[in-house]
């Protein structure tokens, strides 16, 4: 099973969720590529091969990244051709304020992935409540499309730094769902 992260970061942030995700994912698979958009575009056909494919931009005027965007584009060269289709996908956002239209971009990257015809993983992280009172982790964003961290803009960190502990539950849970979808896949072509 081979899975990709594709992100753009233009501060940093991105990259630190990325990470995360990637750590996540190394819990079922060593064979995760990290990348960002640009060496994504140099680097298609290995896209091409992975069995998923986990998208990541910050969340810019509620929006994916002109960067992210151009990566989308690119990928116009080939998507009549359907070349994703039936991979995993999912996606991951930040951005410095609490909601920042975060949900907007997951949208995009959702639809991006069905335009491809890509199989789109939630996050599949329930938020925990004490006593009545939502806990930062997990989820504390209580986002379920995909994955949402709050940064903060002066610092090269996420607020709350624990935001990276779900990142790295949701890299495991896309790896889980990756290799459950691939393996059903194989018995399925054993069993013509």
């Amino acid at each position: 099973m081979t899975l990709a992260i594709v992100y753009h970061s233009n501060y940093g942030h991105t990259r630190l969720v990325a990470e995360a995700i990637f750590r996540g994912t190394q819990q079922l698979t060593k064979d995760t590529l990290l990348l960002s958009t640009c060496e994504a575009i140099a680097q298609i056909e290995q896209l091409h091969q992975a069995d998923g494919i986990i998208f990541g931009s910050p969340t810019y005027f509620g929006s994916v990244s002109a960067e992210f965007k151009k990566f989308m584009e690119f990928t116009g060269s080939f998507w009549y051709r359907q070349l994703w289709k039936d991979k995993i996908a999912a996606g991951f956002t930040n951005s410095s304020t609490t909601n920042g239209d975060k949900l907007h971009t997951l949208i995009q990257l959702s639809l991006f992935a069905a335009q491809h015809s890509m199989i789109w993983v939630s996050t599949g992280i329930l938020p925990v409540f004490t006593e009545g009172i939502q806990q930062t982790e997990p989820n504390g964003m209580a986002s379920y499309l995909g994955f949402m961290a709050q940064s903060d803009n002066s610092l090269k960190t996420l607020t709350p730094p624990a935001d990276l502990t779900t990142a790295f539950l949701f890299g495991k849970r896309v790896a889980q769902c990756t290799q459950q979808f691939v393996q059903t896949k194989s018995l399925s072509i054993q069993s013509k």
